[in-house]
This record gives C-alpha cells, structure tokens and sequence, in this order.
C-alpha cells in the first residue's frame, strides 16, 4: 500500500520567498544596467569626473641683459564645495587660524552659495606654499585647494611703473604686463580627471587642449641704469620737497629706452597699501608744459631760416618787451646778446624777437617735426600724445609763449625723443621699450648742420655763466637745457608752483645718451630748472656714461 507523503506549506513559504529574491534582483540587476544605466553614470561621473583648467606659465619679462624683472611663482587657492562642506565651530575656526579669513565670512559664502546649489567658490587665492600644506592636513570635507601662478617682481619699486602688475588670475592690468599680456599669457590646457572625495587627483584620462607657455620679454630697460637714476631721483624729489618727478635715460642710436623711473613709486608685490595714483608710469602720462627747454627748437627755427647765426647780436635792453597788450620779460637785463647768448642765459626777449620775425608756422612745423604733439610710439597704456596746436591766423603773444615752452603740453619721454633728434644730427630714430637688436633707420627732420649748431649752442648753456652749470659732467662735454616752467591750475597760472626740468646730451664730440630729469612742484629753496633738475642731471648722466664705458671727449 503506496503511503501519500505531504509536504509541509512551510516549504512553499520559503519556495515562494526565494523565487521572488531572484526575481526582485534581477530585475534590479535589470534596472541599474539598462535603464538607469545613463543617469546612474552621470550621477557617479559628477561625483569623481572633473573638467579642470591646467595654468599656463606666464613669460618672464627681463631687462636687456636677461635679469628678471617679473617672473610666476607657484601658489595656491582654497575653494569650497558649499554643498560638501560642514560648517561646524571646529572647521570655521580651523580655516579662520590657517587663512586668516574671519570665519563669519566664511559662513556667509557658505549659506549663499549652498542656498543657489553651487559647487565652487573661492575662499582665499595667492597662498604660499607652506600655508597650503597646513590646510591639506585639516582634511576638512568639501575644502579643496587649485595650483595657480603669481607674479613676482624682484626689483621691486624701482621698474613699478615700466613693468606694471597683474591681477589675482594672472592677466596684465598696467604697464608693460598689460600692453603685452596676450604675448605673455599663453594659453591654458584643460583635462579630464577623476579624484577622490577629498579633492585628490586620482588619475587623468583625457588632454583635451594641452597648455602653451607665454612667451619671454626681454626690454631695452638695462637694470643698473634704472636703479641709479631711480635713486638719484628719490633724493631729488626728497630734497627738493616735490610732488613727484621722472626721469629718463635714452640711446641716441637705437632709439632704446635705458631707464624710465618715477617718484612716487610703489611696490607691484604689496601694491594694496600705496596710493593708486602712483601706478601710473608718470613719464608718458602726465602732460606738462615744458617751459625753456623748448628754446633749443626755437633757435633751431631761426638758425634755419638763414637770417640769424650763432654770432648774430639781438639787443633785449631793457630786459622786456611790449607784444600786444602783453609783456614779455627776463630775470635780468642782459643788453646786447649773440643767438648763443640768448640759449645760454635763456633769454625770453632774445627768443621772442627772433621767432616774431620769422613766418609764423615755421616753428611750429620744426615742434612737429620732432614729435611734439603725437605719441612716440612705444604703445604703453595710457601714453598722451600731448598738445600742440596750430593757430590761424597766430597772434603775435602765442607765438611769442610758445617760442619759451608755453601754450603746448608734452610728456618727458616726448621731450627725450625731441633732443635725441639733435643729438642725432637731426634723424629722429624709432623710440623702444624692448631690446633693439636691428636698429630701423630713422628719419631726417631737421638739417644736419643745423642740428651740430644747435648741439653746440646748447654746451654753452652747461658752462660756467650758463643757467645749467650745474649740470656739467667732469670730464665730459655736456650739452643741456634747463627748463622753469609755472603750473597751470583751474585759475589760471598759481603761485609759487613750477615744474623745473633739464634735458641734456652727452658727450657732445660722440654723442651717446640724453638723459631728461622733470621734477613737478618743487617746496623747497630753489625752483629753477638748472638749480633743481641740473644736479640730478648730473648724477644720472656721469653714473651712466661711466657704467656703459663711454670714454671722455678727447
């Protein structure tokens, strides 16, 4: 007899329940493979996946000889995830020590970033190294840190203007550093990578666009002549209580620009303290009328119309003249005087006559010629081209200021370029602040023979009697012309306010610089051209003639 065996309804209990597991799995299993397979990648990719920008290594700029005026350095930011990062008490206040960052500060970013579901926001950039190091130890959730580069400038305030700065991403935004920043930025690279929860890079899988280094600089700034003129500068302006001052220093042949400084300065590697007003590089910016200086290109004018010579006698007794309603006068009445006279005491009746005479466009087309009134080229932000208009019908007392540096507004560099012509036998050679080593041929502006006349003319002004005497070079032979000229304020002409300037060319048998000294409202004892900018004249051109192993005259 065949027994019925029966089988427990446990055991379809647990058949039931198995059966279902394998089910529900495997339509899981299903599920995150097929159907959710995109958006579970997605999800995973955001989470380690990133798209990161790789710096490019900004181009050194350098003086002519190859020492570093800016160079990048290696530094750090600290970003934060808001919607990683916990602000507990201990971590806002372990960022607060590290950083230096109040911690209400950093709360705040925190809540308005996590409130807008952003991912990324900067808490302090430019950090040093050591400093970085500190905060990848706190390991704190959602605190990153990104390597970026920054500019240093060894030398300090002494190029400040010339060399300009860049901001906290590495862009230009003054001097050179803004005038050439496509030049020297480069092109930064981006890649794909994958990192940890921490931030760490675990590996990189992808170059997308590799980085391209900027390229160098290398300016015609030769760096012992910067810091010797900026020194003599400083203790110009120091000891003659003024505003502030430039300073120049010039190659005749190739047009170079081997010096540029200004006072006041500031230093570009902790620029927040100083005055932004003393960014602007002061030489190419700020217009000034020139007073004096512009004598040389007044007698220039006359010696080349045929009807005065060095030697020709022009009586300026009694020391003044009626012109129009106006007069015009000297400091002293100096009686009879030759054209060399004239220069040599700066003599405003002996120039005035002298240029009433004459048609009246023509000086102002020899101004022209030399580059009054339009910028010299080197394409430095912000560089004026300065005024010089030509009137018609002229008035007889316009003709007669602008003849002694009034009614016109130049920049130093502007009146550097002018002188180099006569230093030049009258080429007015291509102005550089970069290297020059394949100098361009310059133009003939004015008449050789003339321009020896006016180079010699102007030694006088150096010599003993001359209003420039003490700017005489011991050794060498100086040819130079002072300039005092009143300031012009929204009342007109003010009192006691000068801008006091020498120009000067060394040496005259060869000659080889032009050095321009421009000091604005001098408080001191002196005001006068060849009394304040004269003996910094000197020791700017006697240091550069002996450091670039210019031999005497013979």
């Amino acid at each position: 007899m065949n027994s019925i065996v029966f089988i427990p309804w446990r055991f379809y209990l647990v058949l039931s329940l198995i059966i279902i597991a394998i089910v529900g799995l495997t339509w899981r299993v299903f599920d995150l493979a097929i159907l959710n397979r995109y958006f579970l990648k997605q999800q995973g990719d955001q989470r380690v996946l990133r798209f990161v920008k790789t710096p490019a290594f900004r181009g050194i700029i350098v003086d002519r000889h190859g020492v570093p005026l800016a160079v990048s350095t290696t530094v750090y930011s600290v970003w934060m995830n808001p919607q990683e990062f916990i602000p507990t008490k201990e971590n806002l206040l372990s960022l607060q020590n590290k950083l230096s960052v109040p911690s209400t500060f950093i709360l705040s970013l925190y809540q308005q970033k996590k409130k807008k579901q952003r991912e990324f926001v900067y808490i302090k950039r430019s950090l040093a190294s050591d400093v970085a190091n500190q905060i990848k130890v706190l390991r704190i959730p959602g605190i990153y840190l990104q390597q970026d580069y920054r500019r240093y400038y060894p030398e300090g305030e002494m190029a400040a203007q010339v060399i300009g700065f860049t901001n906290v991403d590495d862009q230009g935004q003054e001097g050179v550093e803004l005038a050439y920043n496509t030049w020297l930025s480069g092109e930064s690279g981006k890649k794909w990578v994958i990192k940890d929860r921490i931030g760490r890079t675990i590996s990189e899988l992808q170059t997308v666009r590799e980085q391209k280094p900027g390229h160098h600089l290398i300016l015609s700034i030769d760096r012992q002549l910067q810091y010797l003129a900026y020194r003599e500068l400083l203790k110009g302006v120091i000891e003659n209580q003024a505003s502030s001052g430039s300073a120049i220093i010039l190659d005749v042949k190739t047009g170079e620009i081997l010096a540029m400084v200004n006072q006041p300065s500031f230093d570009p590697n902790h620029r927040a303290q100083y005055n932004k007003n003393n960014y602007r590089n002061r030489a190419v910016t700020d217009l000034f009328e020139p007073g004096s200086t512009i004598k040389a290109f007044s007698v220039a004018s006359a010696l080349d119309s045929g009807h005065f010579h060095p030697d020709t006698l022009i009586d300026t007794y009694p020391g003044w003249m009626r012109v129009g309603r106006n007069v015009v006068m000297d400091e002293h009445n100096n009686g009879p005087l030759t054209v060399t006279q004239i220069l040599q005491k700066s003599s405003n009746v002996g120039v005035t006559k002298m240029i009433l005479s004459l048609p009246p466009d023509q000086l102002w087309h020899v101004l022209h010629r030399v580059g009054f009134g339009e910028i010299t080229g080197i394409e430095f932000p912000g560089e004026q081209s300065g005024l010089l208009v030509k009137h018609q019908p002229w008035s007889a007392f316009t003709l007669a200021t602008l003849s002694w540096g009034y009614g016109m507004s130049v920049t130093a560099l502007q009146l550097a370029r002018a002188y180099a012509v006569l230093a030049n036998e009258g080429v007015k050679t291509p102005i550089s602040l970069l290297r020059v080593t394949d100098p361009k041929m310059g133009e003939q502006v004015m008449d050789k023979n003339i321009a020896k006349q006016i180079l010699l003319l102007l030694e006088s002004v150096v010599t003993k009697g001359g209003t420039g005497e003490l700017a005489h070079v011991p050794g060498y032979r100086v040819a130079g012309k002072t300039g005092t000229a009143k300031i012009v304020g929204e009342t007109g002409y003010q009192k006691h306010r000068y801008t006091s300037s020498f120009v000067g060319i060394a040496p005259v048998s060869h000659p080889r610089l032009v050095v321009a000294v421009i000091i604005h409202d001098p408080q001191g004892k002196h005001y006068h051209g060849g009394l304040v900018a004269g003996p910094i004249f000197e020791k700017v051109m006697e240091g550069s003639l002996r450091m670039l192993d210019i031999p005497p005259d013979a």
